[in-house]
């Protein structure tokens, strides 16, 4: 099984590119980060007619999250509120960016975690309580549903310098960088998950997010901020785990290219 994670900023914009990446790929199951769309104007029946079910929980031109899977996914929640039932979830949920669902004995939770802007202000501070949500949110799947979680997303966060291609330039007053965003992502992943990447690829120079300035992707100047993190029984049967940066280096391409975990 190959579950991919992609923030495609738009998925209006990029409805064709996603498609024929999903032929070429044939991936099992695509999240996508990052839609900018409400349900009701998703473009649901250009993805369903290529024989994916598609799963939605979109918002107008921001966040918004989406499964495709080869295969009907079971168990689909979306948002923290259907799992937390808390008066935070549901502030939460205001913004469109966390759901999940089962396949075979695999829960994916697909995720977009908040960008921050910028350190000290109050969307940075959205951002650590959000963090902090999402581990209470894990925690409960772990503790109540019996499947292994496979965790993925645009978390908007570099957790080792070499995921940066040059760390010793201000990354501590840099947002996605800073230590308590580190320390933040840290905490919830010690609750039992690893980072599926970096099982079969210890250097750094790889990266799945170029800003559009300066010639970031030309010049391979770019953040590794999209992940899968995995449970510990999922990590022992993790085969592979790839960056494909081909779709970034498209006419018009998202800021960010898929990453793919094999199984």
């Amino acid at each position: 099984m190959q579950i991919a994670t992609w923030n495609v900023n738009s998925i209006r914009t990029r409805q064709q590119q996603v498609a024929d990446w999903l032929l070429s790929s044939q991936v099992d199951v695509l999240c996508l980060q990052e839609t900018k769309v409400i349900d009701a104007d998703f473009p649901l029946d250009f993805f369903t007619n290529l024989g994916y079910s598609a799963y939605i929980f979109g918002q107008k031109a921001y966040n918004g999250v989406a499964i495709f899977s080869k295969r009907p996914l079971r168990d689909i929640c979306l948002g923290f509120m259907p799992i937390l039932e808390t008066d935070l979830a549901q502030d939460f949920d205001q913004q469109k960016r966390v759901m999940t669902g089962v396949i075979d004995n695999i829960r994916i939770v697909n995720v977009y975690v908040p960008n921050g802007s910028e350190i000290g202000s109050e969307k940075y501070d959205y951002k650590l309580r959000w963090l902090q949500c999402l581990k209470n949110y894990l925690e409960v799947l772990r503790d109540k549903f019996p499947q292994e979680i496979c965790l993925c997303g645009d978390f908007n966060i570099a957790l080792e310098d070499r995921d940066i291609y040059n760390p010793t330039k201000g990354k501590e007053n840099h947002i996605m960088a800073s230590g308590v965003e580190r320390s933040a992502l840290k905490e919830l992943l010690s609750i039992g998950f690893q980072d599926a990447f970096r099982k079969f690829t210890e250097v750094g120079g790889h990266f799945t997010w170029w800003d559009y300035r300066r010639a970031g992707f030309a010049q391979n100047r770019g953040w590794r901020i999209d992940h899968h993190y995995l449970t510990a029984n999922l990590y022992k049967q993790a085969l592979s785990c790839r960056i494909d940066t081909e779709p970034r280096a498209k006419e018009q391409p998202s800021d960010h290219t898929p990453v793919i975990v094999t199984f």
